[in-house]
């Protein structure tokens, strides 16, 4: 009898751990630094809209199949919700670049 993980409750943990870790990078981070990740983020965020919007258009086997519905749903969700990171991204880099501005400037 073989006693192997179940490979969902494998990538389950993967993911959570992965969580832990970003939220720790992430709030270790030096103020200095942000912007330049922002930027970083803002350019993964675009990959991952590419990716989303493909699978928002890929039909999985039958066309009009549960499996479709399904893929095309996360793809637009996934779609939105990068979307909505790549803009608060921006704003959040202009704001932390207007701290950086003289005073005449910032008019």
């Amino acid at each position: 009898m073989e006693h192997a993980v179940d490979p969902t409750v494998f990538r389950l943990a993967i993911f959570v751990l992965a969580i832990f870790v970003g939220y720790y990078v992430v709030w270790s981070v030096t103020p200095a630094l942000h912007t330049p990740l922002m930027a970083v983020t803002n350019a993964i965020s675009s990959v991952i809209v590419v990716g989303a919007l493909l699978a928002a258009a890929a039909t999985a086997g039958q066309a009009g199949g549960t499996a479709a519905w399904i893929s095309k749903g996360a793809g637009a969700v996934a779609t939105a919700l990068a979307s909505v990171n790549i803009f608060g991204g921006f704003l959040v880099t202009q704001r932390m670049l207007a701290m950086y501005r003289k005073k005449d400037a910032r008019k």
